[in-house]
């Protein structure tokens, strides 16, 4: 019998910027500036004493929503062999079919996906790149952050020199505002900045519609743009097809995608002469391989969406010379930063992704889980037999005491799913709760209390779900 899964831990993290971003989605008001990426994170050690760390993310809402759909499913990890990822990844994806099989559902997944693959890599003694076949031991890379658009421009220029110094050898900047004209100046100004050799892309974030996605691609024809990135809505593949045949200038897209299916379109209508797909957004590894040896089928050119941390093990596998995006935004979440060096990022030589969390990570969690069976200690989906002063959120307690348990029933202690009965100062998810909390509960009249997923009455100061509520009653 070879090795098993013994624990597996989630965690969110909300990982803050060094200073709120804007897009054009922000110029046109539909979102607000970015200040933070979520982070789902994934650690699963073996019997054998091996691990691996996986994640995902989300910008804006989404994450505890992914959180809570690993919470449900993580525990089908226990007992299994690691390295069964595709049979794990099928069952992991029957287990929550009735919510599909793309967003929140398969980008929860993707956190344990990249950890198994992480996993098997270090159990080689091998970089993930090399165990799924290197072509490279670096690949060309660009920088997205110093582009957005809340920069006035003579910061873009800046920060585009400031990068290209550092190594880094191409820039992309952000367009798509409501008035064209503006980003046409910003992007002139730019390229005389850079002069003709720099490796130029644009992002214009699904603002545009077709007429003037078009327009502006025929006014930047002789700027020699590498790409123009998301001109149209992500899911309208046959406009991007439109655009494809009417522009010399590449069309990029895919970032947003988040299924295989919706990849494979932009790829049989040939919509795209960059395919970003993103291993978090579209449900892991295992799915982006597909995606990418569909693309590789098609001739296409692969530039993966942020997530250097993974994508510059991905890029480097695959047949044809691809561009990883450089955005530092998670970095802090790590102990090692990526080399860069003559515009390119070099793949780490390290086991796995050769990544591990930063100590002072903790300050960012907003919330973990725990499964596997420790005697005395914690698990949110082993069994445990009988533990004193234990915690589990799925499995069954005998007689604990002053333990917690999601469905099984405690005395004097807490539960997020079982019966209380009247437990004054307890905790239940479903139960009801005199002066205590609940994650799911309703709460008539609770001064202080809490509730996740239940209906506050009249609460002073109490929260639901991490929304903090403050003057209804006091």
């Amino acid at each position: 019998m070879g090795d098993r899964v013994a624990a597996v831990r989630f965690g969110h993290y909300a990982v803050p910027l060094a200073r709120p971003v804007s897009d054009a989605k922000v110029a046109t008001g539909r979102q607000r500036p970015l200040v933070q990426i979520d982070v789902l994170t994934c650690e699963i050690t073996t019997d054998d004493g091996l691990e691996g760390l996986g994640f995902s993310y989300t910008t804006r809402a989404g994450c505890r929503a992914q959180f809570a759909h690993a919470k449900e499913v993580g525990e089908i990890l226990l007992g299994r062999d690691p390295s069964d990822i595709a049979r794990l990844y099928d069952e992991l994806l029957w287990a929550g079919a009735s919510v599909g099989r793309s967003g929140v559902a398969t980008q929860a997944l993707a956190a344990v996906d990249v950890a198994l693959w992480d996993l098997k890599a270090k159990r080689a003694g091998l970089p993930l790149a090399k165990l799924l076949g290197s072509y490279r031991d670096s690949v060309r890379t660009y920088n997205t952050s110093g582009g957005y658009l809340q920069a006035p421009i003579e910061e873009v220029k800046e920060r585009a020199r400031q990068s290209l110094s550092e190594g880094i050898g191409g820039i992309k900047i952000k367009v798509g505002q409501p008035d064209t004209r503006e980003d046409l100046r910003r992007l002139a100004a730019v390229r005389e900045h850079l002069g003709d050799d720099v490796p130029l892309m644009v992002d214009a974030n699904q603002q545009w519609d077709r007429p003037t996605a078009l327009r502006f691609g025929r006014a930047v024809e002789e700027l020699g743009l590498v790409w123009i990135e998301e001109p149209l809505d992500a899911y309208d593949a046959e406009g991007h097809a439109q655009l494809a045949a009417a522009l010399g200038t590449p069309i990029a897209t895919g970032e947003m995608l988040s299924s295989v299916p919706d990849l494979v379109r932009l790829i049989d209508l040939r919509a795209v002469g960059f395919l970003q797909p993103d291993v978090p957004r579209v449900g892991g590894i295992t799915p982006y391989l597909k995606v990418a040896a569909l693309a590789d089928h098609a001739h296409l050119q692969v530039a993966p969406h942020f997530v250097m941390e993974i994508h510059v093990h991905l890029a480097a596998a695959y047949p044809r010379e691809s561009w990883v995006e450089h955005i530092e935004w998670l970095s802090p979440l790590f102990e090692e930063r990526l080399e860069i060096e003559g515009g390119r990022m070099r793949v780490p030589d390290r086991p796995g992704l050769g990544l591990s969390l930063a100590d002072t990570a903790v300050a960012w969690r907003l919330d973990q889980v725990e499964f596997g069976g420790v005697a005395g200690g914690r698990s949110d989906g082993g069994e445990f037999g009988g533990v004193a002063g234990g915690r589990s959120d799925r499995g069954a307690f005998g007689g604990v005491a002053g333990g917690r348990s999601d469905r099984g029933e405690v005395a004097g202690g807490r539960s997020d799913r079982g019966a209380f009965g009247g437990v004054p100062g307890g905790r239940s998810d479903r139960g009801e709760v005199a002066g205590g909390r609940s994650d799911r509960g309703a709460f008539g009249g609770v001064p202080g209390g809490r509730s996740d997923g239940g209906g506050f009455g009249r609460v002073a100061g109490g929260w639901s779900g991490g929304v903090e509520f403050r003057a209804d009653a006091g």
